[in-house]
């Protein structure tokens, strides 16, 4: 579970459904980048993913710096907060995205995210629990492996 101080705007449960986070490997070797422009969410984010065994590149606050970590190495899961540092909009890194065919999951503040259907895998505001957040990423990674 992560911890509430780290958990700014994304919400830990806890509970039976509650997933492992140290030593798992259900996510083992998704590349997955992060763009988040709050240190503690991204971080959190990052530290759960990696405890499943998810290698993360970021978390990264701008799409400057995210279009870099793509260029390094293609993810197969993009998880991306909708506005950036300096009110700088995810828009143009969410058709990139698209255009590579790369998966993209939306975390946001904002109850309204105006996006194209389609566009993203799904869109989820925060505060969002572990649970919720793995019960979409889950089957995407999987459906990445079958391939």
């Amino acid at each position: 579970m992560l911890r509430a101080a780290e958990m700014a705007t994304m919400k830990a449960t806890s509970g039976p459904h509650t997933p492992p986070t140290s030593g798992s490997s259900e996510l083992k070797g998704a590349r997955i980048l992060l763009v988040e422009d709050s240190w503690h969410v991204g971080n959190a984010i990052k530290r759960l993913l990696r405890a499943l065994g998810a290698d993360v590149a970021g978390p990264t606050a701008t799409i400057a710096d995210a279009e870099r970590l793509i260029a390094e190495r293609k993810p197969d899961v993009a998880i991306v907060d909708i506005n950036l540092r300096d009110g700088e909009q995810a828009n143009p890194l969410l058709d990139r995205l698209q255009e590579e065919c790369i998966p993209v999951i939306v975390i946001t503040g904002y109850t309204e995210a105006s996006l194209q259907p389609g566009k993203v895998e799904a869109i989820l505001q925060k505060p969002v629990s572990e649970e919720r957040f793995l019960a979409v990423l889950r089957p995407i990674v999987a459906r990445l492996t079958d391939r």
